[in-house]
């Protein structure tokens, strides 16, 4: 018998299953119900519920409850700063067993080779990572980056297996105007998936974006900004991310009735945070805490994930469906005792079988070197633009300070907290350096930079000591990209991240550490921010209001120019 064939006969009981899981209870995501029965498995689908079965291994799973496996509606692998093989073993284990991921941070860096990279891993993981092609690369005209991907350099790629349509339209202006090379792409995935990107977009020209056909939106960061969304017909994800945490005050939103148009996603988490607190499983257990319906959290997570993008086999333990399954104790605490992704059952042997994509993007940052001069401001006015942080968010705030200019400088104002902010193309392709002002960070002394820099990846540095920061910067050039905290002329903590400058060679284990290593140095520095290296990561990301800094200068996001 075929596969068809062996499954039907099973879910008949005709004949055995391959896996089946006894004693369980099954959670129905339409009821919210506990079901008593059986789970059958064979190959990568369910056979058979709610029944007593025969199988070939059995497994017990007395006392616990059984819940569809988890789906991460939208995130950049690269951000969790390991491969995503690293990442498979990282979270899979905690129930994520589908990941849709936009590799949009690789491909600014080294353009289409960095979407293959994805599509080929995606084939050997636990998880099914599925791959959105990049539809901003790079974000806008206002950056420097490493590829400029047009329609044409994406046709070509869009139908491999691991296909779910087009990632996050980040250039809203460009959809709201038509702008040519927007309305090429649009064009190109007609009547498919396209996911968007729109922060506080409302009225008109919100309805002329989700006119263009975009279907779901994660960057919503209020209760009326997300109710408007769902009701002009975009699914909203719900985001908790290392940075980007907006599940408290979208949670009042998400209950038994909107559910099914909500979804769960983390954007950009990264070890030490998945360690501290978990991935997707820490999102439920926050939203449960806080008192959304349990049946609420899991759908979002689960089934309407699945229904959002498409996914018609999985969501749920019913027969037919893929063989995703998580086994918690309770549906409160969410904690993972068993996962089974596809019918395999995740364990570190599993994960040792798996083939692995060699690694691309290696040397990477060819910036020259700097110098400390290189960070002075050239302004002639003291009235100055300042990127205000908003813990906890990236938007940022558009401030206005008076800085005294002192021999043709002006200088970083500890006091004030007012600290200088650069960015350096890194390609080798101008030379450009861009510096202004932020304030935030509660930086003291010394420096931090950084080549996780969104969505361009130039090396970004904030320092009170340009020394420092010239050091810093030229660190990364030396490990490939990465993280580094220097002080007095010294290199504090770093982390090298050779993949393209973002991901790192090692296990995700070893990138917690030294994040540690790192958090620790940034606060020694006086840093009170929690997660400071993501934090100013995106602060270069001009989509992203109000006010941020690129390569090409501080950029006002509401005007969609450059202003100094």
């Amino acid at each position: 018998m075929n596969e068809l064939e062996r499954r039907i006969a099973a879910g008949r009981g005709d004949e055995p299953a391959d896996i089946v899981l006894k004693g369980g209870k099954i959670y129905d995501l339409m009821t919210g119900d506990l079901l008593d029965g059986d789970v059958a498995i064979v190959g990568d689908a369910i056979a058979g519920t709610m029944d007593e079965y025969d199988g070939r291994e059995i497994v017990d799973v007395s006392g616990l409850t059984l819940v569809p496996g988890f789906i991460d509606t939208h995130l950049h692998i690269e951000s969790s700063l390991v491969t995503p093989y690293e990442f498979d073993r990282c979270v899979t284990p905690r129930g994520v067993t589908t990941a849709i991921c936009d590799p949009h941070e690789i491909a600014n860096v080294i353009g289409a080779d960095g979407i293959r990279y994805f599509q080929s891993a995606s084939s050997h993981t636990l998880m099914d990572i599925r791959v959105q092609i990049p539809s901003c690369v790079p974000s806008t005209h206002m950056e420097t980056s490493g590829a400029h991907l047009l329609a044409s350099d994406l046709k070509p790629l869009k139908d491999h297996p691991s296909r779910i349509g087009l990632a996050e339209f980040m250039n809203y202006p460009g959809v709201i105007h038509r702008d040519p090379d927007a309305m090429d792409k649009l064009a190109l995935y007609a009547g498919e998936h396209i996911d968007g990107h729109c922060p506080l977009l409302s009225g008109r020209d919100l309805n002329a974006y989700i006119a263009g056909g975009i279907r779901t939106e994660h960057e919503a960061t209020s209760r009326e900004e997300a109710l408007e969304k769902l009701r002009k017909g975009m699914r909203v994800l719900i985001r908790e991310g290392s940075v980007s945490k907006d599940l408290h005050a979208l949670q009042p939103l998400l209950t038994e009735q909107t559910s099914a148009y909500m979804c769960l996603c983390t954007d950009d988490r990264n070890p030490l945070d998945i360690a501290e607190q978990g991935h997707l499983d820490y999102m439920i257990r926050e939203l449960i805490r806080l008192g959304t319906p349990p049946l609420a959290a899991y759908r979002a997570a689960t089934l309407s994930a699945a229904e959002a993008f498409g996914l018609k086999d999985r969501g749920m333990i019913a027969p037919g469906k893929r063989a995703d399954i998580v086994a918690i104790d309770s549906l409160e605490t969410c904690n993972v005792h068993m996962v089974f992704a596809g019918g395999m059952r995740v364990s570190e042997a599993a994960f040792a079988g798996r083939e692995e994509t060699p690694p691309v993007g290696r040397r990477s940052v060819k910036a020259a070197e700097l110098r400390p001069e290189d960070f002075r401001s050239r302004a002639n006015r003291t009235e100055t633009d300042v990127i205000g942080i908003r813990e906890g968010q990236i938007l940022t705030d558009h401030l206005h300070e008076t800085i005294a200019i002192e021999d043709g400088d002006k200088r970083p104002d500890i006091d004030r907290d007012l600290i200088r902010i650069a960015v350096a193309e890194r390609y080798g392709k101008n030379g450009n350096i861009a510096t202004g002002f932020v304030k935030g960070f509660g930086l003291k002394a010394g420096a931090i930079a950084s080549t996780v820099c969104h969505d361009h990846h130039n090396i970004v540095s904030v320092g009170a000591d340009y020394a420092d920061m010239a050091l810093a910067a030229n660190r990364l050039r030396e490990i490939e990209g990465g993280f580094v905290v220097a002080r007095d002329g010294a290199v504090l903590a770093e982390l090298s991240l050779p993949v393209a400058g973002l991901m790192s060679l090692g296990r995700f284990e070893d990138v917690r550490d030294d994040l540690m290593k790192l958090r620790t140095a940034a606060r020694s520095l006086g840093v009170t921010l929690h997660e400071p290296f993501l934090q100013l990561a995106f602060l270069a990301l001009p989509v992203i209001p109000a006010l941020k800094i690129t390569d090409r200068g501080v950029v006002d996001v509401h005007r969609f120019e450059i202003i100094g």
